[in-house]
């Protein structure tokens, strides 16, 4: 089953993990939208770098560190998504909560090993 995934954090860096994600996400047959700091194309899937209204997202897999996600809490509850992963680096224990409290499941974990062991 298809699970509309937004990542933030994007970059246009090849050796970069949110880059990386967003190609397994797609041969995973995954809908992908993506924000980041530059414009730009990965796979097929735009890099936006305005907090677009996106609809029917069921996943956020953020590539931020912790400093860096504040902007987003407002967004991302917004969105009402199923779930946010927090993957290695981002774990944000004040964000779990405003998420838990908005109805959102929390995930600590790795996108790229859900994918792969096919737990996503």
């Amino acid at each position: 089953m298809s699970k509309k995934t937004l990542v933030i954090g994007a970059s246009l860096k090849v050796d970069r993990y949110s880059n990386f994600v967003i190609h397994k996400l797609i041969n995973h047959n995954h809908e992908v939208i993506a924000i980041g700091l530059k414009e730009g194309d990965i796979g097929g899937v735009t890099i936006e770098t305005e907090l677009l209204p996106f609809e029917d997202v069921d996943t956020v897999t953020l590539y931020l560190n912790p400093k860096r996600q504040k902007p987003y809490y407002d967004y991302i509850k917004d969105l009402k998504p199923n779930r946010v992963i927090f993957n290695p680096g981002t774990e944000n224990p004040e964000f779990y909560e405003l998420l838990k409290e908005a109805g959102i499941h929390v995930e600590i974990a790795c996108t790229l090993v859900l994918l792969s062991t096919n737990q996503y």
